[in-house]
């Protein structure tokens, strides 16, 4: 199918909605184990084509996904797994003149009953839409402190969006048409991706659905610390690649950062060694956006335990952002930052 601008399609309605056998999925994942089971059980009957990624697993994810029908991809050791790799592969396995929308989502997530009816009627009723994304849930976000933060994460605005996140049901011609996810990105491959498809006139769109239940499986405090290591590495890559365009990707995410993360502590720290013992009264700073954060968010206890690890957690992405550049600088590639 010829790629054509949104203003292109703006008004028109598609004719012949699409199919189940025109609809395909493709989950991604390493070492999932009974998750990447939940995941593939929630996959059985919906779509014409399942297909499931492999990042060098050394359990039993690859028999699971077989076992389940799926096709399999298995992606070379020759480089640096990636999510983005792992969704492109995916997609490169689809024929593409019979599948219209994929399925995206990530091995360690399980569909929702009504999501794929939702998604796909909103995909057939707006052909400018790439994109569409609904409500993903942590499966046990009482479990850990770390899981709730996950959850309220996944809580974003419904309505037009900037991007989603790795589970959504997309345009495969779009998506094939601005060439697909950066497969060097080791994080924020969406937003980067999505970024492109809105150059080109494609819009995203967060439904208010239920659409996937993920496991993060976070119950240790090194955990959360290198999954936040992880989002200020996105941080610098976003706005190394793009920030300096008119979109500013990550930009206001790098400065708030690099603020509260870097330059507070740095200059409160080195006044105080070196000009008078006042200069810690900057580090008053903290509880006071601790404060701010907890009331503009309606107050009691998890308002405020969130408040508190979403400034701590500066800390963690401003080291995520030096290691980036300093990578960078040396000519080193960035390896996949891990969490479970």
């Amino acid at each position: 199918m010829p790629f054509r601008k949104a203003e292109d399609r703006v008004g028109q309605t598609v004719s012949q909605p699409v199919t189940t056998a025109q609809i395909a999925a493709v989950a991604i994942g390493r070492n999932e184990g009974a998750r990447l089971k939940a995941c593939m059980a929630s996959l059985q009957g919906k779509f014409g084509r399942i297909v499931y990624v492999d990042s060098g697993s050394t359990d039993n994810s690859i028999a699971i996904a077989e076992a389940a029908g799926a096709e399999i991809v298995r992606l070379a050791e020759d480089r640096p797994f990636t999510a983005a790799r792992g969704r492109n592969a995916g997609m490169a396995a689809l024929p593409e003149d019979r599948i219209r929308y994929v399925q995206l989502l990530d091995g360690d997530c399980a569909l929702q009953p009504g999501w794929l009816p939702a998604a796909r009627s909103f995909l057939d009723a707006h052909p400018d839409c790439a994109v569409v994304c609904g409500r993903r849930r942590e499966r046990r976000p009482d479990a850990s402190v770390y899981n709730r933060l996950c959850d309220e994460e996944w809580n974003t605005p419904v309505g037009q969006a900037k991007t989603s996140g790795g589970d959504a049901l997309v345009r495969l011609d779009a998506v094939r048409a601005v060439g697909g996810f950066r497969d060097d990105l080791i994080a924020g491959e969406e937003p980067e991706m999505c970024m492109r498809l809105a150059r080109a006139g494609w819009s995203v769109w967060r439904i208010d659905e239920e659409m996937t239940l993920h496991d993060a499986a976070m119950t240790r405090f090194s955990q959360w610390w290198r999954r936040s290591k992880r989002s200020g590495h996105a941080f610098a890559e976003g706005a190394f690649l793009h920030g300096a365009g008119p979109e500013r990707l990550k930009v206001a995410e790098l400065r708030r950062t690099l603020f509260w993360g870097g330059a507070l502590p740095v200059v409160a720290l080195a006044g105080a060694a070196l000009v008078s013992p006042w200069a810690l009264l900057l580090l008053l700073a903290y509880p006071a956006q601790i404060l701010r954060m907890t009331i503009r968010d309606g107050g009691g206890r998890n308002a405020l335990v969130s408040a508190c690890f979403l400034t701590l957690g500066k800390l963690p992405e401003t080291l995520g952002i030096a290691e980036f550049h300093i990578r960078r600088k040396i000519g080193q590639r960035s390896s996949l930052i891990e969490y479970k």
